[in-house]
Parts: C-alpha cells; sequence; structure tokens
C-alpha cells in the first residue's frame, strides 16, 4: 500500500472502521454511507439476522444491484456501438 492513499474512520452498523484507498475521503464516507443504510434495511426486515449474515446478505443485495447497473451499460453501449461505427466511417 502506497503512503499518498486516503485514510477515513467510518461507521457501520455501529462498528468503526478504518479505510485506505485510492478514492477520496467523501467517496469512502459516502460508500461506507450505502454500505450502512443497505444493512439497516436488511435487518429491519429480518432483526433476527446475525451481523455476519446481515453483512453478507447486503454484500449479495449491493453485487445484484452492481450486475443489474453493468447489465444496463453494456446494454447502453451496444445501442451506441452501431452509431460510433457510422461516425468513425
Amino acid at each position: 500500500m502506497s503512503d499518498d492513499q486516503n485514510r477515513v474512520d467510518v461507521e457501520i452498523y455501529g462498528v468503526r472502521y478504518t479505510l485506505k484507498g485510492d478514492a477520496t475521503p467523501e467517496t469512502m464516507v459516502n460508500m461506507s454511507r450505502d454500505v450502512d443504510e443497505k444493512m439497516r434495511q436488511v435487518l429491519q426486515r429480518n432483526p433476527r439476522l446475525s451481523l455476519y449474515k446481515a453483512a453478507v446478505l447486503t454484500a449479495l443485495n449491493m453485487a445484484e444491484e452492481l450486475n443489474a447497473l453493468k447489465e444496463e451499460y453494456n446494454n447502453l453501449v451496444n445501442m451506441l456501438e452501431p452509431e460510433r461505427k457510422k461516425k468513425s466511417k
């Protein structure tokens, strides 16, 4: 890990974490807020879940959202591809 990485303390469902990375501190805080919000939603629907299981379900829910966005992005790129080929001729 390089010395120029950003570092930020965040809290997700009452647990403090120190994040280090290339993203801006604001981005890391926003991501942790998203995870915290999703964890709270999962636990609100099923309050008997352990934090571990809630975290896994949260990760799966977010992975599902990411896959849907990737698919949507790829569909948009495919729709624009013929247009790009026309312009490059």
